[in-house]
């Protein structure tokens, strides 16, 4: 049965709260196991259906999979016994497409269902079939299926034509086993994929300049296991530092790593929030009524766009009126409907919202479209008056892990009703 959230908004948010692992980071890291045969030991694994949902598409390739509760969880393929992602489970969640980088480098070949549209736009896999072709790969689609063949991949030199986070990880763990050097350039400079590269490099990879716009990797004939912590969630931390700004409230993100939001916390900043940040936290003080401010949406370093939801309703409330440009999905202002159910005033025109605040939101009822639009309803519904249902929640499952009860820790009145 579908749940619901019920939230009675009008809570000052208070406290401390920890955030998870990273969900965009520990896919593709869970993905890594294919490329060798020894144990890979990850920590800090969060408890989500996106992990749930690649960890079954992993076992049916033949990776044994444990985890003990805590957030640690091994990984060990000491043999492929497929290479067919299929749709069942490529169609739920776009990431198991990083499973193709992997497979063709091990193996020298992968079936993978093409992943299609998702609710906030088409994001196409070309990209990385473009990259996996100049690395040696003979690419065929299929009925509905991308089919992958190499006798052995070879280095090459592979311009995105734009940045693409997922296309940049899943053409580093197949250049990894690749023969000789490749360099990826106009690479996504994202946390999460530093962190792959990381834990690459503990399994034996030889890559330099991850984080910048230029990556080369080394090719190596075998990569070992490894140990590797993934890191917080900086879409997370951004969403509770937003609760607490919208709320009015006082709310320590414990775990929150600044540099890898700067954009996010200027912009917060800019909107009336009082930030104090040290090594591993960030504490936000909300102002009595948000500033209002315009951004735009870009690839790291620039505004997540994961995080464009959320601060267009803290905007919402804003004393005058803001700009929000969309520039990396085309279809990221579904939840723009459901805010103006709660008395929002936004209007849009192509990949633009102008938002006119209003002084409060009223609860009612809601619906979410994608991941991060439920999050923007939950906030909506913490600083609305009155009671406010959020349905479709299995959204907020995907990348979130216990949001009502860290949120309930800080104060908020939120129940999850069936």
């Amino acid at each position: 049965m579908a749940a619901t959230l019920v939230i009675e908004g009008g809570a000052k948010l208070k406290g401390e709260v920890w955030i998870s692992a990273a969900k965009n980071a520990a896919l593709p890291q869970m993905c890594a196991s294919l490329l060798t045969e020894a144990p890979l030991i990850l920590e800090n694994v969060p408890d989500l259906a996106d992990v749930a949902t690649i960890g079954k598409l992993l076992a049916g390739l033949g990776t044994r999979i444990t985890a003990d509760g805590s957030g640690r969880m091994a990984l060990e393929t000491p043999g492929l016994v497929g290479h067919e992602a299929p749709y069942d489970l490529v169609s739920t969640m776009r990431a198991s497409v990083m499973v193709l980088g992997p497979l063709v480098a091990r193996s020298g070949r992968a079936r993978v269902a093409l992943p299609g549209g998702c609710a906030i736009g088409l994001r196409p896999i070309d990209l990385h079939l473009k990259g996996l072709a100049a690395l040696g790969a003979e690419i065929t689609l299929n009925q509905g299926y991308v089919e992958a063949q190499a006798q052995g991949l070879r280095g090459a030199r592979i311009r995105f034509d734009l940045v693409t986070v997922t296309g940049t990880e899943n053409l580093m763990m197949a250049a990894v086993l690749a023969e000789g050097t490749t360099v990826l350039e106009n690479a996504a400079r994202e946390p999460e994929v530093v962190d792959l590269a990381h834990l690459l490099a503990k399994m034996g990879a030889k890559i330099e300049g991850a984080g910048s716009d230029r990556i080369e990797i080394e090719g190596v004939k075998e990569l070992g296991g490894a140990q590797h912590r993934i890191l917080p969630d900086r879409i997370e931390a951004g969403t509770y530092l937003m609760a607490g700004a919208i709320t009015g409230g006082t709310v320590t993100v414990r775990g929150a790593i600044r540099d890898d939001m700067p954009a996010v916390l200027a912009k917060l900043e800019e909107a009336g929030a009082t930030l104090e940040t040290g090594s591993e936290l960030v504490r936000v003080v909300g102002p009595e009524r948000p500033r209002p401010t315009d951004f735009v949406t870009a690839p790291f370093p620039g505004f997540a766009t994961d995080m464009q939801a959320q601060m267009m309703t803290l905007l919402g409330l804003a004393d005058g009126e803001s700009v929000v440009t969309e520039t990396v999905f085309e279809n990221r202002f579904m939840h723009v409907a459901e805010l103006r159910r709660m008395g929002a005033r936004i209007e849009t025109e192509g990949n633009r919202a102008v938002i006119r605040g209003v002084e409060r939101y009223l609860g009612a009822p809601v619906m979410a479209t994608d991941l991060r639009a439920s999050a923007s309803l939950v906030l909506a519904g913490l600083a609305a008056t009155g009671i406010t249902v959020v349905s479709r929640v299995y959204h907020l499952d995907r990348g979130y892990e216990r949001l009502e009860e860290k949120l309930g820790k800080l104060g908020a009145s939120i129940r999850r009703e069936p």
